[in-house]
């Protein structure tokens, strides 16, 4: 129950703060991106922000077993940069930078009833999809 109630309250301050941050509006995060015309800085503000909530949290939860909720703590331990890591990291880069839209907020804005929003989350459930049955075929 506990663990619901604090998945749903994590989602809410997450989407309220990209709400807030102006992170679920693709015309902001398209002019942070757009450094050679009308370059809107701000977004890199939000980015040393969260890095700066983060990084202590990360550095404290690595020395503790378990949550405080009792949960195994599951931290990636692998540091390989391979191909399928470059690739994703540069289908992600493409797509936020044609759409201005990735994933946390796309799920705001289809939450809102944004066409965009839902249209995004269609493709990204979509390539999901796609990816686990290339998957499932190269085994």
């Amino acid at each position: 129950m506990y663990r619901s109630v604090f998945a749903l309250l994590s989602g809410a301050i997450f989407g309220l703060g990209l709400i807030v941050a102006g992170m679920a509006n693709p015309a902001k995060v398209l002019a942070f991106l757009d450094v050679t015309g009308h370059w809107d800085p701000s977004l890199a503000l939000v980015m040393v922000g969260a890095i700066a909530v983060a990084a202590p949290a990360f550095f404290w939860v690595r020395r503790r077993p378990r949550t405080l909720l009792g949960e195994t703590v599951q931290l990636p331990s692998s540091r390989r940069i391979d191909r399928r890591l470059l690739a994703g990291s540069a289908l992600f880069g493409i797509g936020w930078g044609m759409a201005g839209i990735c994933p946390g907020p796309a799920w705001v804005l289809a939450g809102a009833g944004s066409s965009a929003g839902w249209q995004f989350v269609a493709a990204m459930l979509a390539g999901m999809a796609l990816y686990e049955v290339i998957l499932f075929w190269r085994k």
